[in-house]
C-alpha cells in the first residue's frame, strides 16, 4: 500500500509512512509516521487487494487518515486488480455475489474516486460509487513493445471466448483499426471449473498471434487455446492480461506460449523471485 498526500493549492506530493503489522488474533494494525506540516488538500492510496489481510489494513488505514486529516480531505483509492470481480453472478444456488459484498465495503469508506483497471465485467463498475474503469486498451498503450506490435497491423488478435470479445475489438478499434480478431470458444463445467474443450473458427498459419484477456489464474484458458494455434499453425503466441495472479508459476508457460505482457497489479514482481520462466516477460507497473 502506497499513500501520497497533496499539499496546498500547488498539489505538492508526499509519501506519507506507516508501520503495519498483524496482532497474534489475526487484527491488522496500521499507523502512520510522518503528518505534513502544510496543509494536506487530498490523499490517494494506491494498493494491491490480493488477500483479506490487505483489505483489513485499507479499511484501518483509511479510518486513520481521517482521525490524522479530518473527513473533508478528499481521498481517492487507485486499486487496479478489484478482488472478487469475477465472483459477478450466481452460477449455483447457495452461493454468494462477491462483488457485491465487496463492493459495498469499498463504499462504506467513502471515497471520493474510485480508480479500478479492466473490471472483469460491466458489473463491478456499476456496484462502486464514484468508479473510474481503466479501459483494457488505455493500460495497454502504457506498454511500448505492444503499442508497436499493434499499430504495424503486423498481429491478430485472439478473444479467449465471447465475453471477451468486445473488448478485444476495442483493442483493434483503439489501435487504428485493420487488425484481424478471431474468437475462441471454450467450455467449461461450472460446478467444477474445468475447461472441457477449446477451439476457434479462422485461419492463423503463419501468423504472430496476441490472446487478449483481463485475468490469469493458473493459466489453464492460455494453455489449452495456445496448443490448439500451435496445431493450426500460427508462427508465435503472445498473451496480454491485464491481471496476472499466475498461481501455478509462470514456467508453466515456457515452450506453449512465447511472450507474455501484464501490469503488476497483482503481483509486485520486484519482490516476487519465485515467478521464474523461460517465456519473454514485460511488465506494466501500476505507478508507472
Amino acid at each position: 500500500m502506497k499513500v501520497i498526500a497533496y499539499l496546498n493549492k500547488e498539489k505538492q506530493p508526499v509519501e506519507l509512512n506507516y508501520d503495519s503489522f498483524t496482532f497474534s488474533g489475526g487484527e491488522e494494525h496500521v499507523r502512520f509516521l510522518n503528518k505534513p506540516d502544510q496543509a494536506v488538500t487530498a490523499i490517494q492510496i494506491t494498493v494491491r487487494l490480493t488477500s483479506s489481510s490487505a483489505l483489513m489494513k485499507l479499511i484501518v488505514a483509511v479510518d486513520a487518515l481521517k482521525r490524522l486529516f479530518g473527513s473533508k480531505v478528499s481521498m481517492e483509492l487507485v486499486c487496479p486488480y478489484f478482488p472478487y470481480a469475477r465472483q459477478d453472478r450466481v452460477c449455483v444456488e447457495g452461493e454468494a455475489l462477491g462483488a457485491a459484498v465487496m463492493a459495498k465495503l469499498i463504499n462504506a469508506l467513502a471515497f471520493d474516486k474510485v480508480t479500478i483497471w479492466d473490471a472483469h465485467s460491466e458489473v463491478t463498475p456499476a456496484l462502486i460509487n464514484n468508479v473510474v474503469n481503466t479501459a483494457q486498451e488505455v493500460i495497454i498503450e502504457r506498454c511500448l513493445p505492444l503499442v508497436t506490435l499493434l499499430k504495424s497491423k503486423a498481429v491478430t488478435l485472439i478473444s479467449p471466448d465471447a465475453g471477451a470479445t468486445k473488448k478485444t475489438q476495442n483493442v483493434a478499434k483503439y489501435f487504428g483499426g485493420g487488425i484481424e480478431v478471431i474468437q475462441a470458444e471454450k467450455v467449461r463445467d461450472l460446478s467444477t471449473g474445468a475447461i472441457t474443450h477449446t477451439d476457434f473458427h479462422g485461419d492463423v498459419t503463419g501468423k504472430d498471434v496476441l490472446i487478449v484477456d483481463d485475468i490469469c489464474d493458473g493459466g489453464r484458458t492460455f494453455l489449452e487455446l495456445a496448443k490448439v494455434l500451435k496445431v493450426k499453425g500460427s508462427k508465435s503466441i503472445s498473451l496480454f492480461v491485464t491481471h496476472g495472479i499466475f498461481s501455478k508459476g509462470l514456467a508453466v508457460f515456457d515452450g506453449i506460449i512465447d511472450n507474455i505482457y501484464t501490469t503488476d497489479s497483482f503481483i509486485d514482481f520486484s519482490k516476487n523471485e519465485k515467478l521464474s520462466t523461460n517465456t519473454t516477460l514485460t511488465i506494466v507497473n501500476i505507478e508507472g
